[in-house]
């Protein structure tokens, strides 16, 4: 795969990542957002703040600084600060998804042949998209069993539903389908 084929590939896969995250937020209450399973769970509000503060960090000047930003206060994204309402985390989120697709669309083919750096780490570019890819996926897959757990009884599946696989085959599920 060439470094062009991976670029596409790569926002696709980020594309098709947020896509449903996206449908699973928009099915729970505002207090359903905020809140945790137990002390030691997060909430959906604090995954969104986490994997922003991580997307500000590392999507910004991705080439030329180390990705975790000497501004980012990690251990803040883990806790709800008295200007975080769900609208201010979402404008963060759509803010933290543009400097992601901006910046991966914007690499040349000589940008892959740099070294990154992530806390002092040296990464390959593919190895520091492909960190981010994993990272993101794990938090988005948490964001999506907590909405599904909240939304209850209101829950629209993001996938396939149960016994409905031939269905599904026959029209396709927009949630898992490229723009």
């Amino acid at each position: 795969m060439n470094q062009e084929q991976y670029q596409v590939d790569v926002l696709r896969e980020f594309r098709r990542m947020k896509k449903p995250s996206d449908a699973a937020m928009a099915q729970v209450s505002d207090e359903d957002f905020f809140k945790a399973l137990d002390e030691n769970s997060n909430s959906i509000a604090l995954i969104v703040k986490h994997i922003t503060g991580n997307m500000h960090s590392r999507w910004q000047d991705f080439l030329t600084t180390d990705g975790e930003a000497p501004d980012r206060q990690r251990d803040q994204e883990f806790i709800v600060g008295p200007s975080d309402s769900r609208n201010s985390l979402f404008e963060r989120w759509e803010q933290g998804w543009r400097y992601l697709f901006d910046t991966i669309s914007s690499l040349r083919a000589s940008d892959f042949t740099a070294t990154v750096f992530i806390r002092k780490e040296p990464h390959s570019v593919v190895q520091a998209i492909n960190r981010a890819l994993v990272h993101y996926a794990g938090h988005i897959g948490q964001i999506i069993v907590l909405a599904k757990h909240w939304a209850g009884e209101r829950w629209q599946t993001l996938t396939i539903p149960r016994g409905k696989s031939e269905e599904f085959h026959a029209t396709g599920n927009p949630y898992l389908q490229d723009d």
